[in-house]
């Protein structure tokens, strides 16, 4: 089985917080493969932490698993 872990926040445009973050949803996504002995990251290799992604926005690369 593939299963999606997609841990998000969406911040409504109506809300009472910093303009910053109005109207922005981030989610962070894995796809794990589960079998009977045990489970693969599928989506191990996709940059995740804020400076890898800095690092790449903007740049033109292309990113592959």
């Amino acid at each position: 089985m593939v299963t999606t872990v997609e841990p998000g926040i969406y911040v409504h445009r109506d809300l009472d917080c910093d303009p910053r973050f109005k109207g922005i949803g981030v989610r962070i996504e894995d796809d794990l493969l589960v079998t009977a002995d045990g489970h693969e990251n599928l989506t191990a290799a996709i940059p995740k932490r804020v400076e890898e992604l800095e690092a790449i926005v903007g740049s033109g690369a292309r990113v592959r698993a």
